[in-house]
């Protein structure tokens, strides 16, 4: 496999070519999303063969692979999509720089911790569904051509059972998108307001009222994303912990490498990275669904605090520094930007709260939280 891949990127890869010929190669060589199968643009291989093709591509700067891995959208589309939905959906959403654009309409005002709870309605309309309600913290909802939504399509069952998962077209005039800014200064979340929003009865993933099921399937392939990738810069470009946050040289140009306490904290935090590694390449190994995501969900808190951890240790480096903001004082300002940003993974993709919950339940074996109202028809619930 190492030399096959090495062979075609030696054939076609030039820094120079231009990146949608260079992505529409890559697809149509099934290196996109390497372990699918050959019917839907991969060349099934196995999970850590995928995994040496992306080190292939990462090892000569070439993009467009691994998005069966990192692609939480088309994973979702791959595992719950109809022949029809995978065909149409699939090819543009893996075509790298020239890719379709998604974001996730998951999260309420009033639906957060307790998904389950949303409120957003989606009724049929013929062979449409109109959609009215609001979403919350949605990434790159201003740029997103799909987002997927889940939406409440029967209000006489109890709350888990009465949600369904859609692809929504997001470029409707009956979808409006207010920016949230954010303690950063960025504003990458938003807000979105769906006003008769429509869907067409095709972009239906999974069947009606099995919406729970769909969105356990599409967070576990967001907290896998989550647990081995950290956090986004300025830029919004995915930085990796063990590639952007090097302690060490921080405290070394700092003159404080020699000291006891910084070192302790610097060895503390590699621990927890190392652990997470090797949790993340059990999930990846395992043949259990189930344990694969429950331990995607103890990476996912991990990753939060090696996070929190990382960025209170670079704060305690460089000391009083870190009180200092604007491009006159990068170090300052990128370690106060880190800290600010550690909280994205603390709540994204599930809180740590949550995560803690599922591990508790599911490996510990503690009690589950009381359901009083586990049997009542939502709209009978209290509010």
């Amino acid at each position: 496999m190492h030399a096959e891949v090495q062979d075609w990127l030696a054939a076609n890869w030039s820094p120079d070519i231009d990146l949608a010929q260079w992505a529409h190669a890559v697809f149509e060589a099934g290196w996109s999303a390497p372990s699918w199968e050959p019917e839907w643009y991969g060349r099934a291989l196995t999970a850590a063969q995928s995994r040496l093709v992306t080190d292939e591509f990462t090892a000569i700067g070439a993009p467009g692979c691994g998005h069966d891995r990192e692609n939480f959208f088309a994973c979702t589309v791959h595992d719950v999509g109809t022949v029809e939905q995978k065909r149409r959906l699939l090819p543009p959403t893996l075509h790298g720089p020239t890719q379709t654009q998604w974001c996730l309409l998951y999260s309420e005002p009033g639906a957060g911790s307790d998904l389950a709870g949303l409120r957003t309605r989606a009724e049929r309309d013929g062979d449409d569904w109109v959609i009215n309600g609001q979403k919350v913290w949605t990434s790159f909802a201003a740029i997103a051509e799909y987002g997927l939504l889940v939406a409440r399509t029967d209000w006489d069952v109890p709350k888990h059972k009465g949600l369904s998962f859609f692809v929504l077209p997001m470029r409707q005039t009956a979808v409006e998108v207010r920016p949230i800014h954010q303690i950063t200064g960025e504003s990458e979340f938003n807000e979105v307001f769906l006003t008769d929003a429509r869907v067409p009865g095709n972009n239906l993933l999974g069947e009606v009222n099995a919406g729970w099921s769909v969105l356990q399937i599409a967070l576990g392939h967001e907290r896998r994303f989550m647990s081995g990738r950290g956090f986004a810069s300025k830029e919004n470009k995915v930085l990796e912990p063990d590639q952007d946050d090097d302690l060490v040289e921080l405290a070394r140009a700092t003159g404080g490498l020699g000291d006891p306490y910084i070192r302790q904290q610097i060895a503390r935090i590699e621990a927890l990275a190392a652990v997470n590694r090797w949790n993340t390449q059990r999930a990846k190994d395992t043949t259990d669904s189930n344990e694969a995501a429950t331990l995607l969900g103890l990476g996912k808190i991990a990753m939060s605090r090696i996070l929190h951890e990382t960025a209170r240790a670079k704060t305690e480096i460089i000391g009083a520094e870190a009180m200092l903001a604007g491009p006159d004082n990068p170090v300052g300002d990128g370690v106060t930007f880190q800290a600010f940003n550690a909280y994205l993974t603390s709540i994204g993709g599930g809180t740590d709260q949550i995560q803690r919950n599922i591990i508790g339940e599911r490996i510990l074996g503690l009690p589950k939280e009381p359901e009083p109202y586990r049997h009542t028809p939502f709209r009978d619930l209290p509010h």
